[in-house]
Protein backbone atom coordinates (compact mmCIF):
# COMPACT_ATOMS: atom_id res chain seq x y z
CA UNK A 1 0.00 0.00 0.00
CA UNK A 2 1.38 3.36 -1.05
CA UNK A 3 -0.39 6.29 0.56
CA UNK A 4 1.00 8.83 -1.91
CA UNK A 5 -0.28 6.79 -4.85
CA UNK A 6 -3.69 6.58 -3.20
CA UNK A 7 -3.67 10.31 -2.46
CA UNK A 8 -2.85 11.29 -6.02
CA UNK A 9 -5.64 9.08 -7.31
CA UNK A 10 -8.32 10.21 -4.88
CA UNK A 11 -7.68 13.77 -3.75
CA UNK A 12 -5.89 15.51 -6.59
CA UNK A 13 -7.04 16.29 -10.11
CA UNK A 14 -4.04 18.22 -11.34
CA UNK A 15 -5.29 18.39 -14.92
CA UNK A 16 -8.41 20.37 -13.93
CA UNK A 17 -6.40 22.46 -11.48
CA UNK A 18 -3.84 23.51 -14.06
CA UNK A 19 -6.60 24.13 -16.61
CA UNK A 20 -8.12 26.64 -14.18
CA UNK A 21 -4.78 28.27 -13.36
CA UNK A 22 -3.70 28.63 -16.99
CA UNK A 23 -7.07 29.88 -18.25
CA UNK A 24 -7.61 32.31 -15.39
CA UNK A 25 -4.12 33.77 -15.60
CA UNK A 26 -4.51 34.36 -19.34
CA UNK A 27 -7.91 35.98 -18.82
CA UNK A 28 -6.48 38.30 -16.17
CA UNK A 29 -3.17 39.22 -17.80
CA UNK A 30 -3.72 38.69 -21.52
CA UNK A 31 -0.80 36.29 -21.81
CA UNK A 32 0.14 32.82 -20.73
CA UNK A 33 1.97 32.22 -17.46
CA UNK A 34 5.43 30.67 -17.69
CA UNK A 35 6.85 30.30 -14.16
CA UNK A 36 5.06 28.56 -11.31
CA UNK A 37 5.88 27.69 -7.72
CA UNK A 38 3.87 25.00 -5.93
CA UNK A 39 3.97 25.61 -2.17
CA UNK A 40 3.40 22.67 0.19
CA UNK A 41 3.99 20.64 -2.97
CA UNK A 42 4.11 17.14 -1.47
CA UNK A 43 4.78 14.81 -4.40
CA UNK A 44 4.92 17.79 -6.82
CA UNK A 45 2.34 16.24 -9.11
CA UNK A 46 0.90 19.66 -9.94
CA UNK A 47 4.31 21.15 -10.75
CA UNK A 48 5.00 18.21 -13.06
CA UNK A 49 1.68 18.76 -14.81
CA UNK A 50 2.68 22.40 -15.35
CA UNK A 51 5.97 21.39 -16.94
CA UNK A 52 4.14 19.10 -19.35
CA UNK A 53 1.91 21.94 -20.56
CA UNK A 54 4.56 24.02 -22.32
CA UNK A 55 8.15 23.84 -23.54
CA UNK A 56 8.94 27.19 -21.91
CA UNK A 57 7.31 26.40 -18.58
CA UNK A 58 9.43 26.31 -15.44
CA UNK A 59 8.35 25.10 -12.01
CA UNK A 60 9.53 24.88 -8.43
CA UNK A 61 8.04 22.72 -5.70
CA UNK A 62 8.55 23.62 -2.04
CA UNK A 63 7.96 21.32 0.93
CA UNK A 64 9.52 20.62 4.32
CA UNK A 65 9.26 16.82 4.10
CA UNK A 66 12.30 15.24 2.40
CA UNK A 67 10.61 11.83 2.17
CA UNK A 68 7.60 13.03 0.19
CA UNK A 69 9.89 15.10 -2.04
CA UNK A 70 11.95 12.00 -2.78
CA UNK A 71 8.77 10.07 -3.57
CA UNK A 72 7.88 12.82 -6.03
CA UNK A 73 11.29 12.59 -7.68
CA UNK A 74 11.07 8.80 -7.94
CA UNK A 75 7.48 8.58 -9.16
CA UNK A 76 6.57 11.89 -10.84
CA UNK A 77 9.70 13.67 -12.02
CA UNK A 78 11.09 10.38 -13.29
CA UNK A 79 8.21 10.18 -15.76
CA UNK A 80 9.24 13.47 -17.38
CA UNK A 81 11.63 13.68 -20.31
CA UNK A 82 15.18 14.82 -19.48
CA UNK A 83 14.56 18.28 -20.98
CA UNK A 84 11.42 18.61 -18.85
CA UNK A 85 13.23 17.48 -15.70
CA UNK A 86 15.76 20.27 -16.27
CA UNK A 87 12.96 22.83 -15.94
CA UNK A 88 11.66 21.73 -12.53
CA UNK A 89 13.31 21.94 -9.12
CA UNK A 90 12.14 20.58 -5.78
CA UNK A 91 13.22 22.49 -2.69
CA UNK A 92 13.24 21.22 0.88
CA UNK A 93 12.41 24.51 2.54
CA UNK A 94 9.97 26.58 4.53
CA UNK A 95 7.51 28.17 2.09
CA UNK A 96 8.19 31.56 3.71
CA UNK A 97 11.87 31.27 2.82
CA UNK A 98 11.72 29.56 -0.56
CA UNK A 99 13.97 32.18 -2.25
CA UNK A 100 12.28 31.75 -5.63
CA UNK A 101 10.94 35.03 -6.90
CA UNK A 102 9.81 36.96 -9.98
CA UNK A 103 7.16 34.32 -10.51
CA UNK A 104 4.02 34.47 -12.61
CA UNK A 105 2.10 32.05 -10.40
CA UNK A 106 2.26 30.68 -6.86
CA UNK A 107 -0.08 27.87 -5.82
CA UNK A 108 -1.07 26.71 -2.34
CA UNK A 109 -3.66 24.00 -2.94
CA UNK A 110 -5.40 21.21 -1.03
CA UNK A 111 -6.04 23.72 1.78
CA UNK A 112 -2.39 23.35 2.80
CA UNK A 113 -2.07 26.93 4.01
CA UNK A 114 -4.74 26.26 6.67
CA UNK A 115 -1.85 25.06 8.84
CA UNK A 116 -1.23 28.72 9.69
CA UNK A 117 -3.43 29.10 12.75
CA UNK A 118 -2.84 32.75 13.61
CA UNK A 119 -3.90 35.75 11.56
CA UNK A 120 -0.48 37.38 11.83
CA UNK A 121 1.21 34.20 10.63
CA UNK A 122 -1.13 33.86 7.65
CA UNK A 123 -0.60 37.48 6.63
CA UNK A 124 3.15 36.92 6.91
CA UNK A 125 2.86 33.97 4.52
CA UNK A 126 0.72 35.91 2.07
CA UNK A 127 3.19 38.82 2.22
CA UNK A 128 6.10 36.50 1.47
CA UNK A 129 4.22 35.12 -1.54
CA UNK A 130 3.48 38.62 -2.79
CA UNK A 131 7.19 39.45 -2.58
CA UNK A 132 7.92 36.34 -4.66
CA UNK A 133 5.65 37.38 -7.53
CA UNK A 134 6.56 39.59 -10.46
CA UNK A 135 4.45 42.67 -11.25
CA UNK A 136 1.89 40.50 -13.08
CA UNK A 137 2.00 37.67 -10.57
CA UNK A 138 -1.05 35.85 -9.23
CA UNK A 139 -1.57 33.66 -6.16
CA UNK A 140 -4.00 30.76 -6.49
CA UNK A 141 -5.54 29.11 -3.42
CA UNK A 142 -8.36 26.68 -2.84
CA UNK A 143 -10.71 26.78 0.13
CA UNK A 144 -13.46 24.63 1.57
CA UNK A 145 -16.42 25.17 3.84
CA UNK A 146 -20.16 24.67 4.23
CA UNK A 147 -22.25 23.87 7.26
CA UNK A 148 -20.97 20.27 7.39
CA UNK A 149 -17.38 21.52 7.53
CA UNK A 150 -17.97 22.32 11.22
CA UNK A 151 -19.19 18.82 12.04
CA UNK A 152 -17.47 15.69 13.25
CA UNK A 153 -18.12 13.21 10.45
CA UNK A 154 -16.72 10.49 8.20
CA UNK A 155 -17.26 10.30 4.43
CA UNK A 156 -16.28 7.49 2.06
CA UNK A 157 -15.73 7.52 -1.69
CA UNK A 158 -15.02 4.55 -3.92
CA UNK A 159 -11.91 4.86 -6.10
CA UNK A 160 -10.13 2.52 -8.49
CA UNK A 161 -9.10 -0.41 -6.32
CA UNK A 162 -9.56 1.30 -2.95
CA UNK A 163 -11.85 3.43 -0.79
CA UNK A 164 -10.95 6.98 0.23
CA UNK A 165 -12.16 7.85 3.74
CA UNK A 166 -12.23 11.45 4.98
CA UNK A 167 -12.70 11.95 8.72
CA UNK A 168 -13.32 15.21 10.54
CA UNK A 169 -12.43 13.89 13.97
CA UNK A 170 -12.86 17.06 16.02
CA UNK A 171 -13.82 20.70 15.64
CA UNK A 172 -13.46 23.51 18.19
CA UNK A 173 -16.02 26.24 17.44
CA UNK A 174 -14.22 28.72 19.69
CA UNK A 175 -10.96 28.61 17.72
CA UNK A 176 -12.15 26.99 14.44
CA UNK A 177 -9.32 24.50 14.83
CA UNK A 178 -10.02 20.99 13.57
CA UNK A 179 -8.39 17.57 13.39
CA UNK A 180 -8.87 15.68 10.15
CA UNK A 181 -7.59 12.36 8.83
CA UNK A 182 -7.49 10.50 5.53
CA UNK A 183 -7.76 6.72 5.70
CA UNK A 184 -7.59 4.22 2.85
CA UNK A 185 -8.96 0.71 2.46
CA UNK A 186 -8.19 -1.57 -0.46
CA UNK A 187 -10.87 -3.58 -2.22
CA UNK A 188 -9.33 -6.63 -0.50
CA UNK A 189 -10.11 -5.11 2.89
CA UNK A 190 -6.61 -3.99 3.89
CA UNK A 191 -6.93 -0.71 5.77
CA UNK A 192 -4.44 2.12 6.24
CA UNK A 193 -5.65 4.28 9.13
CA UNK A 194 -4.55 7.89 9.46
CA UNK A 195 -2.47 7.78 6.32
CA UNK A 196 -2.59 11.57 6.46
CA UNK A 197 -3.29 13.77 9.47
CA UNK A 198 -4.22 17.46 9.35
CA UNK A 199 -4.53 19.81 12.28
CA UNK A 200 -5.49 23.21 10.96
CA UNK A 201 -7.83 26.16 11.24
CA UNK A 202 -10.98 26.34 9.16
CA UNK A 203 -10.69 29.85 7.74
CA UNK A 204 -13.73 31.57 6.24
CA UNK A 205 -13.65 33.20 2.81
CA UNK A 206 -14.03 36.76 4.17
CA UNK A 207 -11.10 36.14 6.50
CA UNK A 208 -8.93 34.82 3.67
CA UNK A 209 -9.69 37.64 1.24
CA UNK A 210 -9.28 40.30 3.95
CA UNK A 211 -5.89 38.88 4.97
CA UNK A 212 -4.75 38.85 1.34
CA UNK A 213 -5.64 42.52 1.03
CA UNK A 214 -3.88 43.30 4.31
CA UNK A 215 -0.82 41.53 2.90
CA UNK A 216 -0.82 44.02 0.02
CA UNK A 217 -2.54 42.19 -2.82
CA UNK A 218 -4.45 44.55 -5.12
CA UNK A 219 -7.37 42.14 -5.42
CA UNK A 220 -8.60 38.92 -3.84
CA UNK A 221 -11.54 37.28 -5.59
CA UNK A 222 -13.53 34.11 -5.01
CA UNK A 223 -14.17 31.82 -7.97
CA UNK A 224 -17.29 29.78 -7.25
CA UNK A 225 -18.35 26.57 -8.98
CA UNK A 226 -21.43 26.62 -11.19
CA UNK A 227 -24.31 24.15 -10.96
CA UNK A 228 -25.31 21.55 -13.51
CA UNK A 229 -29.01 22.20 -14.07
CA UNK A 230 -29.76 18.54 -14.82
CA UNK A 231 -28.00 16.96 -11.83
CA UNK A 232 -27.96 19.81 -9.34
CA UNK A 233 -24.28 19.03 -8.75
CA UNK A 234 -21.24 21.18 -9.44
CA UNK A 235 -20.37 21.56 -13.11
CA UNK A 236 -16.61 22.04 -12.67
CA UNK A 237 -16.72 25.60 -14.04
CA UNK A 238 -15.45 28.26 -11.65
CA UNK A 239 -16.21 31.94 -12.22
CA UNK A 240 -15.52 35.08 -10.23
CA UNK A 241 -18.46 35.52 -7.87
CA UNK A 242 -19.66 37.62 -4.95
CA UNK A 243 -22.48 35.28 -3.95
CA UNK A 244 -22.39 31.55 -3.25
CA UNK A 245 -24.89 28.93 -2.17
CA UNK A 246 -25.31 27.68 1.38
CA UNK A 247 -24.23 24.14 0.57
CA UNK A 248 -23.42 21.45 3.10
CA UNK A 249 -19.93 21.33 1.62
CA UNK A 250 -18.21 23.38 -1.04
CA UNK A 251 -14.77 23.88 -2.54
CA UNK A 252 -13.79 27.04 -4.38
CA UNK A 253 -10.74 28.97 -5.58
CA UNK A 254 -9.37 32.26 -4.30
CA UNK A 255 -7.33 34.29 -6.79
CA UNK A 256 -5.19 37.21 -5.62
CA UNK A 257 -3.40 39.59 -8.01
CA UNK A 258 -0.28 41.40 -6.90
Amino acid sequence: MDKHHFYQNSVQCVEAEIDFVADTYRALKGRGAVTLREDFCGTAQTACEWIGRGDQHRAWGVDLDPLVLQWGRDNNLSRLRPDQQSRIELLEANVMQANVDQLDVVLAMNFSYYIFMERTQMIQYFSSVRDSLNDEGVLFLDAFGGYEAHKELTEERECDGFTYIWEQASFNPITSEMQCYIHFETDEGVRMDRAFSYYWRLWSLPEITEMLQEAGFSSADVYWEGTDQKTGEGDGIYTRSTEGTADAGWVCYVVAEK
